[in-house]
C-alpha cells in the first residue's frame, strides 16, 4: 500500500494557476451575498480577459461577499493545469468549455474530501482507521487525475458516502478521547440560536445549521464541524482549539475577532480584523 500524503497547501485555491473556473461554472442569485444573478456556465461580468477578477479588492463593498468566502480546495488549478493541460475555456471551443465546466464541480468535491482525509490522518486518535484512510486518500486522489470524460461520468455522491463512513468513524474515535459528556447536535437546526458561552466541547455539529447563531465565548474544543453552516455565526472569543473538519470557507463565512481561538488547519479571515 502506498503511504500517500498530500501537502494541504495544494488543497487551497491558487487563482494564479486557474482560468477563473469558479467565476464561470458556478451559478449565483442576487442576494445579500451576490449583487447580480448569474447562471452556471456564464462568465461573471467582473471576470477579465486575464482570468482575474476586476473588482477583487472591492468584492465586499460591491456586494459580492459570497465570492470572498468561497474556496475551491485547489480544484481550480488541478482542472486548469492537469485535467485540461493548461488549455483554457476561452480558446477550446464550446464542447471543451462545457466539459471543463462539468468537471470542475466534481473535482472540487473530491478535493474537499482530500482535505478531510488528509486532516484525519493527522489525528492520533484515528490511528485504528489510518490504513483505511490512506487507501481512501489514494483512491480519491487517483479519481481527480482521470480524463475529463471519466471524471464527468463519476458517481461522486457514491464515493462521498464511502468516504463519509471513515470520517464518521474518525469523529467517533477523536471525540471519545475528550473528557466529559459530548453533545450530539448532528444536523440540528440552530439558526439564530443563542449559544453564548455554550459548552460544546467534543460535540458533533456535523451538518448543523448555525446561520447567525451567537457562539460568542462558546467552548468548541474538539468539536466535529464537518458540513456545519456557519454563515454569519458569531465566533467572537469562542475556543475552537482542536476542532476538526473545519474548512476555510466555513470560517470565512462566519464572524470573529482577535479573541477567537482557532485550530492550526485554518487561518484567521482578513475581514475579521478589517472590521475592527
Amino acid at each position: 500500500m502506498q503511504d500517500h500524503t498530500i501537502d494541504r497547501t495544494d488543497l487551497r485555491g491558487d487563482c494564479g494557476q486557474c482560468f477563473g473556473l469558479c467565476c464561470v461554472a458556478l451559478p449565483f442569485a442576487a442576494s445579500a451575498d451576490f449583487a447580480i444573478d448569474k447562471e452556471a456556465g456564464r462568465p461573471c461580468p467582473n471576470l477579465g480577459g486575464d482570468h482575474r477578477c476586476g473588482i477583487h479588492a472591492e468584492l465586499r463593498q460591491k456586494g459580492f461577499t459570497g465570492c470572498t468566502v468561497y474556496d475551491c480546495f485547489g480544484a481550480g488549478q488541478k482542472v486548469s493545469q492537469i485535467t485540461f493541460g493548461g488549455r483554457d475555456w476561452r480558446t477550446g471551443g464550446r464542447d471543451h468549455t462545457r466539459r471543463m465546466m462539468d468537471v470542475f464541480p466534481v473535482v472540487r468535491q473530491l478535493h474537499e474530501l482530500l482535505w478531510y482525509l488528509t486532516e484525519a490522518l493527522t489525528l492520533p486518535a484515528a490511528a485504528p482507521v489510518h490504513a483505511d484512510l490512506r487507501r481512501a486518500l489514494d483512491e480519491t486522489e487517483a479519481l481527480t487525475r482521470q480524463s475529463p470524460q471519466e471524471i464527468g461520468a463519476l458517481d461522486v455522491g457514491a464515493h462521498r458516502q464511502q468516504v463519509n463512513v471513515l470520517l464518521l468513524r474518525t469523529s467517533d474515535l477523536v471525540r471519545a478521547e475528550i473528557p466529559g459528556k459530548k453533545k450530539n447536535r448532528r444536523g440540528a437546526d440552530l439558526m439564530g440560536a443563542r449559544l453564548k458561552g455554550a459548552a460544546l466541547r467534543g460535540a458533533s455539529l456535523r451538518g448543523a445549521c448555525l446561520i447567525a447563531a451567537d457562539l460568542t465565548g462558546a467552548d468548541l474544543r474538539g468539536a466535529d464541524l464537518i458540513g456545519a453552516d456557519l454563515r454569519d455565526a458569531d465566533l467572537t472569543d469562542a475556543d475552537l482549539t482542536g476542532a476538526f473538519f473545519l474548512t476555510q470557507p466555513q470560517l470565512n463565512a462566519a464572524r470573529g475577532g482577535p479573541g477567537t481561538r482557532l485550530p492550526g488547519s485554518v487561518t484567521r479571515p482578513v475581514h475579521w480584523t478589517a472590521r475592527l
